[in-house]
């Protein structure tokens, strides 16, 4: 996205004439389109503060502000001949473009911070596309060839808009679709799959949850739990101190627990039930409790198989 915008930047006479300008358009644009995601080296330090902080604070109203000033100066520092204003106008754009795209996709973002701290994922677009990623190849392949990037891509983004008007359109559908299926339904959360047919699909009512599957159309219900609330035990104040099981718990819309005891410690569970995968769910938080209430170990983030998970819970001296 953040090489469309800087061919649909030659718009300004300024930009299309000089290409110097042009290429500091072109820096501006696609830096900007991934500032948001430079928390993602926080992955380096540990799980628990990828997650608390991923599309948090670095996607927030003041830190859009400040991308847009702050990338549009560096370059104006190494190439101060460039209208700053134009600089400025473009890598803002992209910034502001890629928020709201992560809006779109059932992860979301806090981009509504310092205002509120509500994570706002609508639950309609995937975070891999295909349909917007072909869309932009096909761009780059006309421009390539010598078509205007202005015109071409205009086009390609119009015609994005009744895309995502056409997904937001079916998720409706099948909120309907649900909330007439099912009594007392409290929470509906949705993940659309790469098939334009297919949704993930987590069902809150009264007294439990669905995990489902609507091919076309069609709900299919793969799972059902009881909604038991998590009780207030020694047990459980003690795994909510965790820092993995609290960063789990301030992003999970809708999960349930599980608690288990071993002749040494208690295994406490939680599980996000909104990214069922072949017959998995790989989203989660586990933390053992010695039975003098110390934590040995814990883990949270996505991890697709039992065994890997128990590898990254392993306490060597039990």
């Amino acid at each position: 996205m953040g090489i469309a915008l800087g061919g649909i930047a030659t718009i300004d006479p300024v930009i299309q004439q000089n290409p110097i300008f042009f290429t500091a358009v072109m820096a501006g644009t696609i830096i900007g389109s991934h500032a948001p995601d430079f928390d993602t080296i926080l992955k380096l330090r540990n799980n628990a503060v990828y997650l608390r902080h991923h599309r948090g604070i670095t996607h927030s109203i003041p830190l859009m502000i400040f991308w847009g000033l702050f990338i549009s100066g560096i370059i104006y520092l190494i190439v101060p001949d460039i209208p700053y204003i134009n600089i400025w106008f473009w890598t803002a754009l992209a910034v502001f473009l890629h928020v709201l795209v992560d809006i779109f996709n059932a992860y979301g973002t806090q981009a509504f911070r310092p205002f509120s701290r509500k994570w706002v994922g609508l639950g309609f677009i995937n975070t891999f596309d295909p349909v917007i990623f072909s869309a932009h190849i096909i761009g780059f392949a006309f421009w390539l060839l010598g078509a205007s990037p202005v015109k071409t891509f205009l086009i390609i983004y119009f015609l994005l808009v009744l895309y995502y008007l056409k997904r937001f359109w079916q998720k409706k559908v099948l909120e309907r679709k649900i909330r007439r299926s099912f009594y007392n339904v409290e929470g509906i959360f949705t993940s659309p799959t790469i098939s334009q047919k297919i949704w993930r699909v987590a069902i809150t009512t009264k007294d439990k949850f669905y995990v489902a599957r609507a091919n076309d159309g069609n709900i299919q219900i793969v799972d059902q739990f009881e909604r038991t609330p998590v009780p207030d035990t020694e047990i459980m104040r003690v795994a909510k101190t965790d820092q993995n099981v609290d960063a789990f718990l301030s992003f999970s819309k809708v999960y349930r627990w599980e608690q288990t005891e071993y002749d040494a410690y208690t295994e406490v569970r939680f599980i996000d039930l909104r990214y069922r995968s072949k017959d998995h769910y790989p989203f989660v938080a586990v933390v053992k409790i010695t039975k003098d209430l110390q934590i040995l170990k814990s883990y949270t983030g996505w991890i697709f198989s039992e065994a890997k998970l128990q590898d990254k819970l392993l306490i060597e001296d039990l």
